[in-house]
């Protein structure tokens, strides 16, 4: 028999369905919610979205001591309003990842039966396992569909399929690695739900908030232009595809795994451009941090540690990474991206020279 979440439950997880129940059954209209009764949920909902944008990494804080269930549930909607009256793709992911990663740290502290409930609600189909490796015992077992539609953005080769313990199309898996794939799960679905189709029907008074909270937090999520590197620094006409793969996500702010991350600094950082440019490339990214971003650029500019300045991976090892999004002329001539550029490079001079010379 089906398990009905509690108000706690919609407190901690105020996305899930029977929270918007519970949004209905207590009458609560966004018309009503400049209201003096309702001061205390407006200003949730603001906190919730300043959470997400001050916060590294961001995440929108829950402390049951301190957050009364009525209010968390009723402000969740609210700060989505917010969010989607501000109309930008920045802090629409950043908000979605900050609600995703609370909910992961909450889910993480629940019982497997609690686990079990909420990832059939977004129709999983898992079941516990009692399945054992060695001194390994595994919690669940989802069906591998499942699997892969969460684990397909993770680029960590533990959550590869080869590396998981499969039997009849189900993969074995840890309570904690469920709980990591219900935070995409709910990224994507909370992203979802922030739809620009609803701006037309929002009070005006919720874009007069929202306002105020851009100028007041304007540093946190301005516009980020997506212009290239100025072409004194680096031609990206001559990248390989690899690097422009991973360059074109880094401009949009999609994620880009740990191999992909130094692949493209240690690439961008031998054809000359610099740490700081390139900490302003990773900047676009929801879950920017400028302290560990910049550490880790100059430990591979070889301003930190050892003071080795490390090159790229060569195509063999980007390609046992997934990384290689296909070969053209010059990759099947080719063992390394450094020697892509330079020929491609070369090439694109001697067109210029032919032109200049009519």
């Amino acid at each position: 028999m089906a398990k009905t979440l509690t108000l706690e439950d919609m407190a901690k997880y105020p996305f899930m369905p029977e929270a918007a129940e519970e949004v209905k059954k207590l009458g609560f209209k966004i018309d009503n919610l400049f209201e003096a009764d309702y001061a205390p949920i407006l200003e949730r909902a603001e906190k919730r979205v300043i959470e997400a944008l001050t916060t590294n990494p961001p995440e929108v804080r829950y402390d049951p001591r301190l957050h009364k269930e009525d209010i968390e549930i009723l402000s969740f909607p609210v700060a989505v309003a917010l969010v989607t009256s501000l109309a930008n793709e920045y802090v629409k992911r950043r908000y979605a990842l900050a609600e995703a990663r609370r909910a992961y740290e909450l889910l993480k502290r629940e019982s497997e039966e609690k686990i079990m409930e909420i990832a059939k609600k977004f129709g999983w189909r898992i079941r516990f396992s009692n399945e054992k490796v060695g001194v390994i015992k595994f919690d669940f077992a989802l069906n591998f569909i499942d699997y892969l539609r969460n684990a397909s953005s993770f680029h960590d080769k533990d959550w590869k399929l080869v590396n998981k313990l499969v039997i009849n199309g189900e993969v074995h898996l840890s309570k904690q690695e469920v709980a990591r794939l219900l935070q995409e799960e709910i990224r994507r679905y909370i992203e979802g739900k922030i739809d620009p189709k609803i701006r037309g029907v929002l009070p005006e008074k919720i874009f007069d908030r929202a306002e105020k909270i851009k100028q007041t937090y304007s540093g946190s999520f301005k516009e980020l232009p997506a212009e290239d590197f100025p072409p004194s620094e680096v031609s990206n006409e001559a990248f390989p595809p690899c690097i422009m793969e991973l360059y074109k996500a880094a401009l949009s702010g999609r994620h880009v795994s740990h191999v992909g991350r130094f692949a493209l600094t240690s690439f961008l950082l031998n054809i000359g451009v610099s740490p700081d440019s390139i900490v302003d490339l990773f900047r676009r990214s929801s879950d920017f941090n400028e302290r560990m971003t910049r550490y880790q650029i100059e430990h591979i500019a070889g301003e930190r540690g050892s003071g080795t300045k490390y090159t790229p991976p060569k195509c063999d090892t980007l390609q046992t990474h997934g990384l290689c999004p296909g070969m053209d002329d010059i990759c099947r001539r080719i063992k390394h991206p450094l020697t892509y550029y330079r020929r491609k490079m070369r090439s694109i001079r001697m067109e210029r020279v032919k032109e200049s010379r009519g």
